[in-house]
């Protein structure tokens, strides 16, 4: 579903519950972390991608049990680029209970907040950075720190 289709109130970012997600690459493109952000609030969450596990899976796996741990009334939308990692979307809209659009090809500004963070985030992890070495544990501390953390709403 294209994010044409998203509902209105998605793009005035009055309710909260709508997110949108990507990939930060590390060195050579082998490893990588998923972040999400919620658009009303600019909440992130940081999901550990396994190097050895097919990286469409680990992302599956990974946005399933994240956003699948929310409450009902923050899982309403899911907004991410035309990457392959997302190739098994529908298994995470059914059992992460959400929905889930895509952005345009080529048009990575339709997902400005993400954007926005995953510059934020190379503070914390600059390019050519093995990714794979850091743990969940350490990403949600990344993210805890940087929700913790005065930035203009």
């Amino acid at each position: 579903v294209m994010i044409a289709d998203r509902p209105p109130e998605v793009q005035d970012r009055a309710l909260p519950g709508h997110w949108e997600g990507d990939l930060i690459l590390g060195k050579d493109g082998k490893s990588s972390i998923a972040t999400v952000v919620e658009r009303t609030t600019g909440f992130l969450m940081l999901i550990h991608i396994q190097q050895d596990m097919n990286r469409v899976e680990a992302v599956r796996d990974g946005l399933i049990a994240k956003m699948g741990a929310l409450p009902d009334h923050l899982r309403q939308s899911l907004t991410w680029d035309q990457g392959t990692e997302m190739h098994r979307h529908k298994e995470v809209k059914i059992a992460a209970d959400i929905d889930i659009y895509f952005c345009d090809p080529h048009s990575p500004w339709q997902r400005g907040s993400n954007e926005n963070m995953n510059g934020l985030l190379r503070q914390y992890f600059p390019k050519g950075t093995d990714l794979s070495v850091y743990s969940q544990t350490d990403l949600d501390y990344v993210a805890h720190q940087v929700n913790d953390r005065p930035r203009q709403r």
